[in-house]
């Protein structure tokens, strides 16, 4: 090994041996160390897929060889996800993606010679009692930033980005904090396509089947007794856009979800019911307007009439975005490419 040795002061970060695109990361701690490597040293070997660099785990040491910016990103992952499991949490294949996605970007986003690269990966996130949730990309972490300072939030992009997901997380990490009495979540009652017909039960057991992505939501986040005895107290408040109408939404964390499939008129609605002391987060995918053709979409519409209006903020996902499974997100660039070339086919988009 060449190179001359630096070590840390503190053991709780790596000591590093380094030359030119060649260096060795020693971690103090070696079962923190066996975690952060994975099983069979697949973390390691998903480094080098997405960095295209060599990685090669040696006891509690890695030595990472290849290109000096894609070395300098593996140990700023590294480093992350040491820090993350020092602090008591875990690493999972996702966790390691978010981090590698992280890592890219902070180089990305450095335009000018003389500005510094970053030392230390920091991510936004959110935390609830049962949940802490890490920006897992460069979007996302744009996007919990925007939820805390603006009253206003549009999320949109396509599946599998966490749009809702965070939307929900944000909601519950309000509440607990004090921030709003209460949380009201709600879509458009609109089928995909299918004709369900006549639906059984009362009010509440007609709507949950469009409510269900809300619902699994809220119980990742809060205790499953807690979210029932909120939403028996009214805390929490689940109803379709319809039941909106003619209210003033005061003192809560707001969500309306899928809102490609809301008309104009039912967009402007929804956004005018907000009160004093509230946030409104409004989530969607543009590629699935499931609205009868010739309807136009309140959500682009919203998007277009809204640009640039302060208070507002619009964070756009992108196939790169999604975290669901690294498939769907080569099946969004898939149907983007054929609507792309054959926008006559793209559905009742306006």
């Amino acid at each position: 090994m060449n190179g001359q040795e630096l070590v840390s002061s503190s053991p709780r970060h790596p000591r590093i041996a380094s030359d030119a695109n060649h260096f060795v990361l020693t971690f103090e701690n070696n079962r923190f160390a066996s975690e952060l490597f994975g099983q069979f040293d697949q973390n390691l070997k998903l480094l080098e897929e997405r960095l295209h660099i060599d990685a090669r785990a040696r006891g509690n040491s890695v030595v990472i060889t290849g290109d000096v910016v894609a070395t300098n990103q593996a140990r700023r992952t590294l480093d992350y996800l040491y820090e993350k499991l020092q602090k008591g949490g875990s690493v999972e294949r996702s966790d390691v993606e978010g981090a590698i996605r992280m890592a890219v970007a902070a180089d990305d986003q450095l335009s000018l010679p003389t500005m510094e690269k970053k030392a230390k990966l920091t991510m936004a996130q959110i935390s609830t009692r049962k949940k802490t949730i890490v920006a897992r990309t460069p979007t996302q972490d744009a996007y919990i930033r925007a939820m805390e300072r603006a009253e206003l939030v549009f999320g949109v992009g396509p599946a599998g980005t966490g749009k809702t997901y965070l939307a929900v997380a944000h909601a519950a990490q309000m509440l607990e904090r004090g921030a709003v009495e209460k949380i009201i979540l709600s879509r458009p009652a609109v089928e995909a396509g299918e004709r369900l017909g006549f639906l059984p039960g009362d009010m509440k057991e007609k709507v949950d089947p469009y409510l269900r992505p809300l619902y699994d939501a809220l119980y990742d986040m809060i205790p499953g007794d807690k979210v029932e005895r909120a939403i028996t107290a009214g805390v929490i408040e689940i109803a379709p856009l319809a039941f909106m109408r003619g209210r003033t939404l005061s003192n809560a964390a707001i969500i309306l979800d899928e809102a490609q499939n809301t008309t104009s008129m039912q967009m402007k609605m929804f956004l005018t019911r907000l009160g004093e002391n509230s946030r409104m987060i409004v989530t969607g995918d543009p590629s699935q307007i499931d609205l009868p053709r010739g309807v136009k979409s309140g959500l682009i519409e919203a998007l277009h009439l809204l640009d640039g209006v302060e208070g507002i903020s619009t964070i756009r996902f992108k196939d790169v975005d999604v975290v669901r499974h690294p498939l769907v997100g080569r099946i969004v660039r898939a149907y983007d490419a054929t609507y792309t070339a054959r926008p006559e086919d793209a559905g009742p988009q306006v």
